[in-house]
């Protein structure tokens, strides 16, 4: 329930849509359909797999999907939230530009790949070269955190943002796979779990955390288990690591001039 300017509840009109067995472009089209029409909460049940949910959207509407999520979801979505109750296939936050999205299970590749802004929160594991190309301007800063381990090539490229991986389930494996950081140019990785030096780019290195670091990261604690529902009570600030890039210019000496 939202709030009006005398402080009193205003109620936030809901809808609900069955996906079941309907085809993705129907399913984006009745959504846009319904946001028209002024639905501010739009709840989406029997999704399975349907891509592009959410994308390229500048409306503050929230989206809940009762299903997995297929590809890039909220690519290109610019202002609302979208809840996924489920898993989430690859792609998540494609070149987002703001809001949020909080995937309450795993997720595949490539999420955040070239965001500009807004947050990604995932429960589980995420997939191969998450958080690639993620750049900032400004005030612009995207966030993706995830609440368990990550395939190779994590911070790929980055030029901006923040990524974090919290590693709550230990005993499933290792924290993050290979190439760590590869091509990383700018923003920050914070890691909680043991990372070896072969694991690493050849552009990044493993740092302490300074006071601005431990009060982003105690804010990012809360808002995460305050949106995904994940006790993070045991996670302390200090069990992270800080992954940077020791050069702003990674390939300056591999070119003439």
């Amino acid at each position: 329930m939202a709030k009006t300017a005398t402080g009193e509840k205003a109620k936030v009109k809901t809808t609900k849509l069955d996906a079941t067995g309907v085809y993705y472009r129907e399913l984006n089209a009745r959504v846009r359909e319904l946001i028209r029409e002024g639905y501010q909460e739009i709840v989406l049940n029997g999704v399975n797999g349907q891509r592009y949910i959410g994308d390229g959207l500048t409306d503050k509407v929230t989206i809940i999907v009762n299903g997995v999520a297929g590809n890039d979801l909220g690519a290109f979505m610019d202002g609302p939230t979208i809840v996924v109750n489920d898993n989430a296939q690859d792609g998540v936050g494609n070149t987002m530009n703001s809001g949020k999205i909080v995937v309450k299970g795993h997720a595949g590749d490539v999420i955040g790949y070239g965001m500009r802004g807004g947050k990604v929160f995932v429960t589980g594991n995420v997939g191969y070269r998450v958080g690639i190309h993620m750049k900032s301007y400004k005030e612009q800063v995207p966030i993706v955190v995830a609440g368990g381990r990550a395939g190779d090539f994590f911070g790929e490229y980055m030029a901006g943002g923040i990524l974090v991986l919290l590693g709550l389930n230990p005993d499933e494996g290792p924290l993050v796979g290979s190439y760590l950081g590869t091509g990383m140019h700018g923003g920050a990785v914070y890691l909680r779990g043991e990372v070896a030096e072969h694991q690493l780019g050849k552009e990044v290195r493993l740092y302490g955390l300074d006071e601005e670091d431990r009060s982003l990261l105690k804010g990012l604690l809360e808002e995460f288990e305050s949106d995904t529902g994940v006790d993070v009570s045991g996670v302390s600030v200090e069990d992270l690591t800080k992954l940077r890039p020791f050069s702003h210019r990674p390939y300056g000496n591999m070119y003439c001039y």
